[in-house]
């Protein structure tokens, strides 16, 4: 333990040495962390009793395997990915973001983490941005689901809920609406061999790419509003890890706090619209907001705090 923490020193100090370096935000240590976290009054557990981002998983096949509520007639889910959002930026909730409302009608925030094993352990797998959503696509780790980082593709051998949920028959399509392309859209992205299997089986999935966070934004809209849309919906905002990579992940950096808010505001857009379907009160409804992995300084994919507490916020 004591040369875990050595290293953890190590590695704090030369990521700090490059924000002051290129002028990021880096006043933002191990205990800082900790303290904005705790000062998150909706989060129902502590750092050390953080789940794992596999709980997603769980979460989800519980949803569509429960009965259904009565008067409710059909079950559907959505999660709203905030890709790089750290756990201590929900500091920054007010009602007019998604979390916000969601928190204040009857949701619940718990604090996760990524890495593949809880901070101060030392992480099994890279804070990445593929190895954390395919985590909670999969319900595994990497050294199940093989993929250790990013630009590597997943085998067909540990599948997504996207596909295995409309495979066997649990709900009758499902969709992924992204804007960076290393999903599915490059012959060495995570997801790549998965669509040729869905497309090979003929299967109600569907996997649109868009320019930008606008376009995803769209994209989910018009399932969102459809009066049959999916079933299930996986989607991701790239504003808050864009934000973090340009000037630094730290929720007292402005231009990352921005991303956070823009996030928040789409995610208002598409709950909004979920809330105006004309059938949503037949509907059983899963909404899931959470993150792959948070960051420091302008990086992300080691083994500091900052970078592996992350959250999922549930209703």
């Amino acid at each position: 333990m004591v040369f875990y923490k050595a290293i953890c020193v190590i590695v704090t100090f030369f990521l700090s040495l490059g924000g002051m370096i290129t002028g990021t935000y880096f006043n933002d240590t191990t205990d800082s962390f900790i303290a904005n976290v705790e000062s998150v009054e909706a989060y129902t557990n502590t750092i050390e009793t953080a789940v794992p981002q596999t709980d997603v998983y769980d979460i989800i096949s519980e949803h569509f395997a429960a009965p259904l509520p009565e008067g409710k007639t059909e079950k559907k889910a959505i999660v709203i990915g905030y890709d790089g959002c750290r756990a201590d930026v929900l500091s920054l909730v007010n009602a007019d973001g998604a979390i916000g409302y969601l928190l204040n009608t009857g949701g619940t925030a718990e604090l996760s983490y990524c890495g593949g094993t809880n901070y101060p352990m030392i992480n099994t797998q890279k804070t990445k941005t593929a190895p954390g959503w395919c985590s909670m696509l999969t319900g595994e780790w990497a050294d199940v689901h093989g993929v250790t980082a990013n630009s590597i593709p997943k085998s067909n051998d540990t599948l997504t809920l996207l596909t295995t949920l409309v495979e066997d028959g649990t709900i009758d399509d499902s969709a992924f609406y992204v804007s960076w392309d290393g999903h599915f859209v490059n012959s060495n992205s995570t997801y790549i061999k998965e669509k040729a299997y869905i497309e090979q089986k003929g299967l109600d999935v569907t996997f649109l790419d868009a320019q930008d966070d606008a376009g995803t934004l769209a994209n989910t809209v018009d399932d969102v509003s459809s009066a049959d849309c999916s079933d299930f919906v996986f989607l991701t905002f790239e504003h808050t890890d864009h934000a973090g990579h340009d000037t630094g992940f730290c929720f007292t950096n402005p231009d990352y706090a921005e991303g956070f808010a823009l996030a928040e505001a789409d995610g208002r857009t598409i709950i909004n619209t979920i809330e105006s379907r004309a059938t949503y009160a037949q509907e059983d409804w899963l909404i899931i907001i959470t993150s792959d992995h948070g960051g420091f300084c302008t990086e992300h994919g080691s083994l500091t705090i900052q970078e592996r507490i992350t959250f999922i916020v549930t209703r």
